[in-house]
């Protein structure tokens, strides 16, 4: 009996052990930029995010950080990318149609998914939302999302 008890706990705490609580959060994305001083412009005029610290890592790399502690790291590079508009940075804000209003103040190109001009979409969960691109061509969502 008292082998069969130990079995159970042995096994038991097996169980507990291999179970899989992780919990993430998002930290960074990284986005390679041809034009540094270009692009931190965009990110610094445009969406207006704060530049912090980058660690050390020297000049072709610049960091930016969202009100929630999300960060954007931007790296200098000749690399060849080709950017997508399915493969989008998401953002949300507060007044989206304040904000067209700056992006046309700004004259900053903008069209909604299917590629309208100065047009917005409402996706199917009511959420408005517009697309645009940074100075290298990255798909930037603006929407209406509260999270």
């Amino acid at each position: 009996m008292k082998f069969a008890w130990y079995l159970i706990l042995v096994l038991f705490t097996m169980n507990i052990a291999s179970a899989q609580n992780f919990s993430f959060n998002k930290d960074h994305d990284a986005l390679l930029v041809k034009d540094l001083d270009k692009a931190v412009a965009f990110y610094r005029d445009i969406l207006g995010l704060k530049e912090i610290d980058n660690a050390g890592l020297g000049p072709k790399f610049k960091w930016f950080e969202l009100k929630n502690k999300v960060q954007i790291h931007l790296i200098e590079s000749e690399e060849l990318f080709t950017p997508h508009k399915g493969v989008h940075l998401a953002l949300n804000v507060n007044d989206l149609d304040g904000f067209i209003a700056f992006l046309i103040e700004k004259e900053v190109h903008f069209e909604n998914w299917p590629g309208e001009q100065k047009a917005t979409n409402t996706r199917p969960d009511g959420v408005r939302q517009i697309y645009f691109t940074d100075p290298d061509g990255y798909w930037i969502e603006v929407n209406t999302n509260k999270l």
